[in-house]
């Protein structure tokens, strides 16, 4: 009888030790799964504000401006524009 309770005893022993271990192996999971949510947020915002910056960038008057300023363009008018007139014999695509 005194075998069955150390082998009952080592069972109990052995089972406690792995629930202890799972406990802390899912807290530890538990954490990681919340800094991944916690992260996954912060990218989420990052994402938006870039999303309004890059349409703040590319708004046309904006484009316009700059246009103007650092590339020293303006808009095309019949004073200034030259029609090429392609010969006759010029297909389509362009090709001699």
């Amino acid at each position: 009888m005194t075998r069955l309770n150390l082998l009952l005893l080592v069972a109990l022993l052995v089972s406690s030790f792995h629930l202890v271990e799972l406990q802390h192996q899912s807290r530890r999971l538990y954490v990681a799964l919340e800094r991944a949510r916690a992260e996954g947020a912060r990218l989420q915002a990052d994402h938006e504000r870039l999303v309004v910056e890059q349409r703040a960038l590319a708004a046309p008057a904006r484009v316009q401006q700059l246009a103007r300023q650092r590339l020293q363009m303006h808009p095309a008018h019949p004073g200034i524009t030259e029609y090429v007139a392609l010969p006759a014999d010029a297909g389509v695509g362009g090709a001699p």
